[in-house]
């Protein structure tokens, strides 16, 4: 079915209403690496049960966290089979620290979407509230529909994913578990690319590959680590772009640089002739 910009961008898709705990919250930590250092007291603050702190990156599979079956892509206007869609792009915005428990109404609209000719580009903005109406965090996001394009809309702007041109300011290693992809897939993503060697073959992929957000979420945390004391609250911005695919087991290269207040960064795959696995990456702090 082709997109029909008209409707999906005119539409605000229904409420979706969920909750979470601490366990939750510890349960996503642990599949982004919390943890692997058990005695060292920043590491416990994401684990300490009842109130650990929270990275915001949680807002990105906070309404999802308890999904048991693979999502699907049909909404108004748009109707796209799950094998032609890419996960392009992910941010997430807060106002304050993320509560270690709650409850809270996600309400998403389609904002943009962009023809490239062989393929569109489907911007999304879910705004998440609490029951009492305080904004908790806004998600955004793009994903990329193969042979979805050609209907004669807006390319959209090109952007640039271009790091400082110098080396940069840090680098952190970053080792993926063996079996990380299968912990981070408890967080709500049971895609079977991401556990299934026979369906990641037939997917064109050596071995099942690691969930992007798993390495966004990660990358996040690597970055607050070695720069914000390992605060979570200090965060009040993060986003990347999802460029390449990771595969458990392997260790990846964080490249950050200090840029105006900010830090931007990328994440390649040394082993793999430092194939771009982010791109994009910003962290702005509070």
């Amino acid at each position: 079915m082709p997109i029909d910009v008209e409707v999906a961008l005119a539409a605000e898709l229904d409420p979706i209403e969920f909750s979470w705990t601490s366990s939750d919250i510890q349960l996503y930590h642990l599949g982004l690496g919390a943890g692997a250092n058990p005695l060292d007291p920043r590491e416990l603050r994401y684990l300490v049960d009842d109130a650990p702190q929270v990275l915001p990156t949680f807002g990105n599979v906070a309404a999802s966290f308890h999904m048991t079956t693979p999502p699907t892509v049909q909404f108004p206007g748009i109707d796209i089979e799950l094998a032609k869609v890419l996960h392009a792009s992910e941010r997430v915005e807060v106002p304050g620290p993320l509560p270690p428990s709650g409850s809270a109404k996600a309400v998403t609209r389609f904002t943009n979407i962009w023809d490239k000719g062989k393929a569109a580009v489907i911007w999304s903005e879910t705004t998440v509230t609490a029951p009492s109406g305080e904004l908790l965090w806004t998600q955004k996001r793009s994903i990329f529909a193969r042979g979805e394009g050609g209907f004669g809309g807006d390319r959209g702007p090109a952007g640039s994913d271009a790091a400082p041109e110098r080396e940069p300011d840090l680098q952190i290693a970053l080792p993926l578990l063996p079996q990380q992809a299968l912990l981070y897939r408890l967080c709500g993503d049971r895609n079977p690319l991401h556990s299934d060697p026979e369906f990641a073959a037939a997917a064109g992929f050596p071995k099942p590959i690691l969930h992007g957000l798993c390495t966004y979420g990660m990358t996040c945390k690597a970055i607050t680590d070695a720069l914000l004391d390992g605060d979570a609250s200090a965060v009040a911005a993060y986003g990347a772009r999802f460029a390449g695919v990771a595969y458990p087991g392997e260790t990846l290269q964080v490249n950050v640089w200090k840029d105006n207040g900010r830090f931007v960064a990328g994440v390649n795959a040394p082993s793999r002739d430092n194939a771009v696995v982010l791109s994009g990456v910003e962290l702005l702090p509070t």
